[in-house]
C-alpha cells in the first residue's frame, strides 16, 4: 500500500506543480508586494520516523512573527498580512507543500506535521505510532479544526488550551489513520477537505 500511496503521491504533486505554476507566480509576485520578506515560509517540523524537515508554506506573516509571538496563530492575528488573510481562509498557503510532497518528505494525506516543541508532548507509545507514516497536507484533523485559531482566540491560554484540549484529539485522529489507512480512506479525506474550502466557506 506505502509504494502504491508514494507513486500516487509524485505524480500527482508532479501534475500540481506544473497545471499551479502560473497561479505561483503570481502568488509570489502579490506576497511580494504587499510586504517584505520572502515567498515562502519555512518552517522546522517533525516527520516520518522522527525526522525533520522545513516545510514549504507561503509566507502569510511577517517575517519577524515568532519572535514577536507565539508559534500557534490565534484569533485576528495582528502578524498576519493582508495577502495573508485571503491565503490562509482557502488554505492557498498550504499548496507550496505539494514541493515537501514530491521529495518524499510528505504526503497528501497523513497527519499534520507538528513543530519539534510540540511533538515532544507526544506520549512515547503514540509518538511512534503517529510518526510511522509521511506526515500529510491534510487528514482528518486539518478538517474537524479547520478553524483552530478562532477556536484559540476565544481562550485566556491558548497554548495551554491547544496542549491539553486540542492536541490530544488530533493524536486521536492520527492513531485512527495509522490503523486505517488505504488509498480509499486518503481519496475520501481529499474529497471532504476540497469540499469544506470550496463548498462550506
Amino acid at each position: 500500500m506505502w509504494l502504491g500511496k508514494r507513486v500516487f503521491d509524485f505524480v500527482l504533486a508532479m501534475i500540481g506543480l506544473v497545471v499551479l505554476s502560473p497561479l505561483f507566480i503570481l502568488i509570489a509576485l502579490w506576497i511580494k508586494m504587499d510586504s517584505a520578506g520572502p515567498i515562502f515560509f519555512r518552517q522546522t517540523r517533525v516527520g516520518l520516523n522522527g525526522r525533520v524537515f522545513r516545510i514549504h508554506k507561503f509566507r502569510t506573516m511577517r517575517t519577524d512573527a515568532e519572535k514577536i509571538g507565539p508559534q500557534l496563530t490565534v484569533g485576528r492575528d495582528a502578524r498576519v498580512t493582508r495577502s495573508g488573510e485571503l491565503l490562509r481562509k482557502y488554505k492557498i498557503d498550504e499548496l507550496p507543500q505539494l514541493i515537501d510532497v514530491l521529495v518524499g518528505s510528505m504526503s497528501f494525506v497523513g497527519p499534520r506535521p507538528e513543530v519539534p516543541r510540540y511533538v515532544d508532548k507526544y506520549p512515547a507509545g503514540v509518538k511512534e505510532k503517529a510518526l510511522s507514516v509521511r506526515p500529510g497536507i491534510t487528514d482528518r484533523a486539518s478538517i474537524e479544526f479547520k478553524d483552530e485559531n478562532e477556536i484559540l482566540g476565544g481562550s485566556a491560554d491558548p497554548e495551554k488550551d491547544y496542549v491539553e484540549k486540542i492536541l490530544p484529539i488530533k493524536l486521536k485522529y492520527h492513531l485512527e489513520y495509522v490503523a486505517r489507512a488505504s488509498l480509499s480512506e486518503d481519496l475520501k479525506l481529499i474529497f471532504l477537505t476540497l469540499k469544506e474550502i470550496f463548498i462550506s466557506r
